[in-house]
């Protein structure tokens, strides 16, 4: 099932994003992880793309498996860096054997082995290069695209971000999802102005459950993320009792679901770090919202 059929109906969804394992070693208990979070049966899964040799095959074993084991739609992730138009074409053709209609073009984060390297050569620079080459490979295939509430880290403000975005889009994004963000004003700001920058696709929330006072900082890191002080208060008052910190930070995320659905938006996709039990709680908080 393509996942912007889904984003076309009205009923409220759920749906959850895994990772693959980075050594073969751990497979079996990613594996796991991500049969589990499957069996609470969300709209769909989302896998993320394991770079470079044959890390990058695991995204697709794990895909499938979701898939033909579970019945849950699968998204795969792509991206453009460590790939060549040659494993592009390969991964899509592999992506459609599985009878796989949905992916996640990205441009990537650069290795830091690799952030002196002439990217000249590089055969994709941008996502936007990448979305136009799956939509020669495979025209029917799905294509969802990330954007940033916030500012991209690259960008030097949010309308150089938007005007970017609108060209992702144009090049064939079906749907966009978004880096997490812990403050939902930030999101309907953000609608707000794609929508009058001509950008009318579904968008996508992402969440994230912050269940331990570590990822805070990766988190802020990786995306950005302007921490609200209510959430700050919650990591100080929470952050050295694990269980603690735990449950607070999945009613945090319980929360702006709630609110997000509250306000308009019908489909929100929830960054599982593999933690079936946290995917459980949130749902389990949601039982009645989602039925």
């Amino acid at each position: 099932m393509k996942i912007i059929d889904l984003l076309t109906e009205e009923k409220l969804t759920l749906s959850f994003e895994v990772f693959p394992p980075k050594v073969e070693s751990s497979f079996d208990s990613v594996k796991h992880a991500t049969e589990e979070i499957a069996k609470l049966n969300p709209a769909f899964m989302s896998v993320t793309y394991g770079a470079g040799g044959g890390t990058s095959k695991y995204t697709l074993d794990i895909a499938k498996n979701i898939k033909n084991a579970y019945g849950v739609p699968t998204l795969a992730h792509l991206t453009c860096v460590s790939s060549t138009k040659q494993t592009v074409k390969e991964r899509i053709e592999d992506i459609k054997a599985l009878g796989i209609e949905n992916v996640m073009a990205l441009r990537g984060d650069i290795p830091k082995d690799r952030e002196n390297e002439d990217r000249s050569k590089w055969d994709y620079h941008h996502a936007i290069d990448l979305i136009k080459e799956i939509k020669d490979i495979a025209p029917d295939m799905c294509i969802g695209g990330a954007c940033y509430p916030e500012i991209h880290p690259e960008s030097k403000d949010q309308k150089e971000d938007i005007f970017y975005l609108k060209q992702k889009v144009d090049a064939g994004c079906d749907f966009l999802t978004t880096q997490m963000f812990f403050d939902n004003n930030l999101l309907y700001n953000f609608l707000y102005k794609i929508r009058e920058a001509g950008i009318t696709v579904p968008v996508m929330p992402g969440i994230m459950p912050i269940t331990n006072a570590n990822q805070v900082e990766r988190a802020v890191k990786l995306s950005g993320s302007f921490m609200p002080q209510r959430f700050k208060s919650l990591v100080d008052k929470f952050g050295t009792n694990p269980e603690g910190m735990k449950q607070a930070g999945i009613i945090y995320a319980t929360d702006q679901i709630i609110d997000l659905f509250a306000n308009g938006i019908k489909n929100v996709h929830v960054y599982s770090m593999n933690k079936p039990d946290v995917a459980k709680s949130i749902l389990d908080n949601l039982s009645s919202i989602l039925n």
